[in-house]
């Protein structure tokens, strides 16, 4: 049986690792981000002092922490999947460990400690993109969507070229650093394709940006499911608010095209790339990083 998780709408309170707990040869600083999978912290090297993320896995739906910072399952019913969601998340650092890009997080180390596992990624200095929405410190210019997206683009082509989906592509997960340079963020959703190795019990789905087939058990999932989630966060940057959620859109698509509604502030072939990348329709959006990447270049 498929679970469906959507991370906007989890609870916030959060049993956090407190700042100074020592975990293999790291030292926690502060928690950094959350979800209902993982919380990610700031922590350092105590070899050398210097500061890395650290992911750890804790399911708050199928485990909890103890008193001494050891994970265990909730309960008899829920420890399977617990330990199958263990396995996966060991699975996907393995994964990330071998993908390195300039616009990919990086993995440097993962382990296992306190019944549970920890993913170790280089720490990046940047804002994420939804943070620049909400707050407005940057001007949503087409150049700056252009150098954000184009970056990204590019690394997530390249996970495409491993056989790998990200599926989980939103503003909250595009850390944004100086010049404009992008940088893909968790990969907890992440898949292999065509033939899904870590298919999970799981579905991450996160509203407004989750194509429609990933919200179907049995429906084939490619590149252009990424593409669609591409469209839908370039199109919440120049709307300012999260797109109408794809089931919605299938039952009554009230979503006006961008080349109608953004005209006036944006150029044709941009706003053309961005209505073909949100096409509910797998089969009619672009099929690979590089067909968007040309309809955003015009050609």
């Amino acid at each position: 049986m498929i679970e469906y998780y959507d991370p906007e709408t989890y609870p916030k309170e959060w049993n956090y690792l407190q700042s100074g707990t020592i975990i293999d040869q790291y030292m926690i600083e502060r928690e950094l981000a959350h979800g209902g999978f993982s919380s990610v912290y700031l922590a350092r090297q105590m070899a050398d002092q210097i500061q890395v993320a650290i992911k750890e896995y804790l399911p708050r739906k199928l485990a909890h922490r103890t008193w001494n910072n050891v994970v265990v399952a909730n309960s008899e019913q829920t420890q399977s999947l617990f330990r199958r969601g263990r396995s996966l998340f060991f699975e996907e650092a393995k994964v990330l460990a071998t993908l390195k890009h300039p616009n990919i997080v990086e993995v440097i180390n993962f382990f296992e400690a306190n019944s549970t596992v920890y993913m170790v990624m280089v720490y990046d200095y940047g804002i994420t993109l939804d943070k620049i929405l909400k707050n407005k410190t940057v001007a949503v210019t087409e150049d700056f969507l252009r150098a954000v997206f184009g970056t990204l683009l590019a690394g997530v082509g390249h996970i495409h070229s491993h056989h790998v989906l990200h599926l989980d592509i939103k503003p909250a997960n595009i850390l944004v650093r100086p010049g404009s340079d992008s940088l893909l963020l968790d990969f907890g959703a992440l898949q292999t394709f065509p033939h899904s190795q870590l298919s999970k019990q799981i579905k991450i789905l996160t509203k407004g940006f989750s194509p429609i087939e990933q919200y179907h058990q049995n429906a084939r999932m490619g590149p252009w499911s990424d593409i669609y989630a591409i469209g839908a966060s370039m199109r919440a940057c120049i709307e300012a608010r999260t797109p109408v959620p794809a089931p919605e859109r299938v039952r009554h698509d009230t979503l006006v095209s961008a080349v109608k509604a953004f005209k006036r502030g944006y150029s044709e072939p941009f706003l053309k790339a961005v209505d073909w990348a949100m096409e509910l329709n797998p089969k009619n959006r672009p099929q690979s990083v590089a067909e968007l990447q040309e309809a955003l270049a015009g050609e």
